[in-house]
C-alpha cells in the first residue's frame, strides 16, 4: 500500500489532502461542540427542547447542500479548482469570525448563521473535492486517492466529534471554540496555497443562480451516462445506510449496550477505523484499476454484517446506571457488536471508492463537476430522507437492532435492483472474484487500452477464462468475440451473455452465426466500444501461437480502428487449458493461486495491422513463458 500513501508526498496531491482534511474537520468540530453545548446548557441559550435544537442543527447545516450545490457544480466548471480551494478556505476564516461574535454575544442565532455558513462552505468544497482528483492524478493513482479522501474524510469526522466534545465541556467560555475553528481553518488556507492549478474545463460556462432548474440541469448531465447516474444513486444509498447507522449510536450505547458516553465514542472509531481499512485496501485488491467488481463484494458484506448486528445486539445489559467502559469490552457480546461495526465500515469502502472513482472516470471533463454536484444533492436527500424513516420507525417503536436488520435487508434490494439495471457490476465482481480465488494475476500496461473510442484487443487464446482475465484488467467493459460453444458454457454463459459478447462460428459450422458476428462487431465498433477477439480461432491444442486467421483484416476493412496487442502467458497446463486433450479435466492441476501475466503492446494504426505483424507482436510480449 505504499503507492497510495506516497501520494501524501506530491505537491499534486499532499496540500489538497490537507485542505480537504482540516475542512471536514473543522466542520464536524464546531457542528458537535454546539450541539453538546446546546444539548446540556439548553437553558442558557433558548427555551427550546435540546432534542429539538439539535435536529434544528442537523438540518440547517444539510440545507445548503439543497440551495447551492448546482451552484457550487457550475464554479468548478468555469474556474480553476485550486483558486475556488482557497477561496473557500477564506469564507471558512471568516466564518468563525461570526462563531466567535456569535458566542461573545451569546447569541444563538448568529450561532446558527455560523453553522448554515459552514454548511455552505463545504457545499462549495465539495465538487472541487472530486473534480479536482481526475486532473491531478493518473488513471492507476485514482483508486489510491480515492481512498485517501474516503478514509481521510471519516478519520476527520471522528476527530471532529471528538474534539468538539471535549471543547464544549473543557474550556472557560466557548468563543474558544471559534478560536479553534479559526485555526484550523488558517492552517486549512496555507495547506490549500499548494494546490497546483487545475484549470477550468469550462471556462465560458454562463452561471445560473436559479437552484431548481440548474439541478435539474446537472442531473440530465449525469444522466446521459447510464452507469455514472447509477453509481450516483449507489453513492447515495451508502450515505443513508452509513448516516442510519451513525445517528443510532448515541441512542444504541445508552438504550442498547447501556454504556456511557465514552462507548459511544467507541462504536463511532470502530466504524471510522473499519472505513478507513477498507478504503485503503481498495487499491491493493484492484490493482490499482477502477475495479467495480468490489462494488457488489462491499453490498454483501454491507447486508451480512448489518443483520449480523441486529441478531448480535445484546438484551439485559441496561441497567439503573451505564457500565463502564472496560466493563462492556469484557462482555463477548459487545466485542461481536464492535466486530460488525468494523466489518460494515470495510466493506462500506470496498463498496464506495470505486463509485466515486467510476463516476470522476466516465464522466465528461467538462461537466464532471456539475455531475459531482448532482450527486451530493441526491445525498443529501437520502440522508434526509432516511433520517425521517429511520426517526418514523422508532418512533412507532421499532428497537434500533430491528432497524438495523430492515437496513441490511433493504441493502439487499437496492443491490439487486442496481445490478440488474447494470450487470457490468456484478460481471465484473464474478471475474474478479474467479480470477482472484485461482489466480495471481500480474498486468502490464493496461494504460495502453484507450481510456475512450473505439479499438480492437487481439490476444493469444490459451485457456477458458481468457476473457475473464482481460475484462478483470480492462478499465473499460468490452465485447468479446468468442467460440459459439465457449459462449454457451454453464456459468460463463452468464458473464457472456450479459456481458454483450459476439458469438461466432466458422462458415461451415453456422453461416448465418458467423455473418451475424460480423456485423456485430462492426456496429459496436462504430459505436466506440472496445471488441476483444482471439485471431487463432480457438484455444492452443500444445500451449504456442497458431497462426492468426484473416478475420481481422475484414473486420478492419470495414472499421479502421486502433488495434492493441495484448498476450497471456502462465495459464498452460491451468485446468481451464486443453495441455490434457480437453479442458477442465484435473482440477487443481496447478494448485492454488498460480502466476500468470497479461502484457498489453503499444497500440498500433489499421492500415499496418496485418495477421502476421499481429501474430509477432503478440510472440514478443508473450515471451517464452506459455
Amino acid at each position: 500500500m505504499s503507492g497510495q500513501f506516497g501520494l501524501l508526498k506530491t505537491r499534486r496531491f499532499g496540500p489538497f489532502f490537507g485542505t480537504q482534511f482540516l475542512g471536514a474537520l473543522n466542520d464536524n468540530l464546531f457542528k458537535n461542540a454546539l450541539v453538546v453545548l446546546l444539548t446540556f446548557q439548553t437553558a442558557q441559550w433558548t427555551t427550546l427542547k435540546a432534542e429539538l435544537l439539535a435536529n434544528l442543527a442537523a438540518g440547517i447545516f444539510i440545507l445548503p447542500f439543497f440551495l447551492f450545490s448546482a451552484t457550487a457544480g457550475q464554479l468548478a466548471d468555469k474556474y480553476d479548482k485550486a483558486m475556488l480551494a482557497r477561496l473557500v478556505k477564506v469564507l471558512e476564516m471568516l466564518i468563525m469570525g461570526v462563531a466567535a461574535l456569535g458566542f461573545a454575544l451569546h447569541s444563538l442565532t448568529l450561532l446558527m448563521v455560523a453553522l448554515f455558513l459552514l454548511g455552505l462552505h463545504s457545499t462549495l468544497f465539495g465538487p472541487v473535492k472530486y473534480a479536482i482528483l481526475p486532473q491531478h492524478l493518473r488513471r492507476d493513482e485514482l483508486i489510491g486517492g480515492n481512498a485517501l479522501i474516503e478514509a481521510g474524510t471519516f478519520v476527520a469526522i471522528l476527530a471532529g466529534t471528538l474534539a468538539g466534545g471535549l471543547l464544549a465541556g473543557s474550556v472557560a467560555h466557548p468563543t474558544w471554540i471559534a478560536a479553534a475553528g479559526l485555526l484550523i481553518a488558517g492552517a486549512g488556507y496555507l495547506g490549500s496555497r499548494g494546490i497546483p492549478p487545475a484549470p477550468a474545463p469550462a471556462p465560458n460556462l454562463v452561471i445560473s443562480l436559479n437552484p431548481l432548474t440548474e439541478t435539474w440541469r446537472n442531473l440530465k448531465f449525469a444522466r446521459q451516462n447510464r452507469t455514472v447516474f447509477l453509481s450516483i444513486l449507489g453513492i447515495s444509498w451508502f450515505w443513508l445506510y452509513g448516516a442510519l447507522f451513525l445517528a443510532q449510536f448515541p441512542a444504541y450505547a445508552k438504550n442498547v449496550m447501556g454504556g456511557g458516553e465514552s462507548s459511544v465514542t467507541l462504536l463511532l472509531a470502530t466504524f471510522t477505523i473499519g472505513i478507513g481499512i477498507g478504503s485503503m485496501l481498495c487499491e491493493r485488491m484492484s490493482g490499482k484499476n477502477v475495479e467495480i467488481g468490489l462494488v457488489p463484494f462491499g453490498s454483501i458484506g454491507l447486508t451480512l454484517f448489518g443483520l449480523d448486528l441486529y441478531f448480535a445486539s445484546p438484551v439485559a445489559l441496561v441497567g439503573t446506571t451505564p457500565h463502564e467502559l472496560l466493563a462492556l469490552l469484557s462482555l463477548p457480546a459487545i466485542w461481536r457488536v464492535l466486530f460488525d461495526l468494523m466489518m460494515l465500515g470495510l466493506f462500506g469502502g470496498f463498496f464506495i471508492v470505486p463509485l466515486y472513482a467510476l463516476v470522476q472516470l466516465r464522466s465528461s471533463d467538462e461537466h464532471r463537476a456539475r455531475i459531482i454536484a448532482a450527486n451530493n444533492i441526491v445525498n443529501a436527500l437520502f440522508m434526509v430522507v432516511g433520517a425521517l424513516l429511520a426517526g418514523a420507525a422508532l418512533g412507532a417503536g421499532l428497537s434500533i437492532p430491528a432497524l438495523f436488520g430492515i437496513a441490511a435487508l433493504l441493502n439487499a434490494l437496492v443491490a439487486i435492483y442496481i445490478y440488474r439495471l447494470v450487470p457490468e457490476f456484478l460481471i465484473r465482481f464474478i471475474a474478479w472474484l474467479l480470477i482472484k480465488a485461482a489466480y495471481r494475476l500480474r498486468t502490464e500496461g493496461a494504460g495502453q487500452i484507450p481510456a475512450e473510442g473505439a479499438a480492437l484487443l487481439v490476444c493469444n487464446h490459451v485457456s477458458f477464462v481468457d476473457s475473464l482475465i482481460i475484462m478483470s484488467a480492462s478499465p473499460r467493459p468490452v465485447r468479446f468475440v468468442m467460440d459459439h460453444r465457449i459462449f454457451r458454457l454453464p456459468l460463463l454463459s452468464y458473464i457472456f451473455r450479459h456481458g454483450r459478447a459476439i458469438p461466432i462460428a466458422a462458415a461451415k459450422d453456422d453461416p448465418l452465426l458467423m455473418e451475424s458476428a460480423f456485423a456485430d462487431i462492426s456496429t459496436a465498433l462504430k459505436d466506440g466500444e472496445l471488441v476483444a477477439i482471439f485471431p487463432e480461432g480457438g484455444l492452443t491444442p500444445d500451449g504456442e501461437l497458431q497462426a492468426f486467421r484473416p478475420g481481422i483484416t475484414r473486420i478492419l476493412a470495414s472499421d479502421p480502428v486502433a488495434v492493441v496487442p495484448m498476450a497471456l502467458s502462465g495459464l498452460w497446463g491451468s485446468y481451464f487449458s486443453r495441455i490434457d486433450g480437453a479442458a477442465m479435466k484435473t482440477p487443481f492441476r496447478r494448485g492454488w493461486f498460480s502466476r500468470i501475466s497479461l502484457r498489453v503492446g503499444t497500440p498500433l494504426a489499421a492500415e499496418s495491422a496485418h495477421p502476421e505483424t499481429l501474430q509477432r507482436h503478440v510472440a514478443e510480449l508473450r515471451g517464452r513463458e506459455r
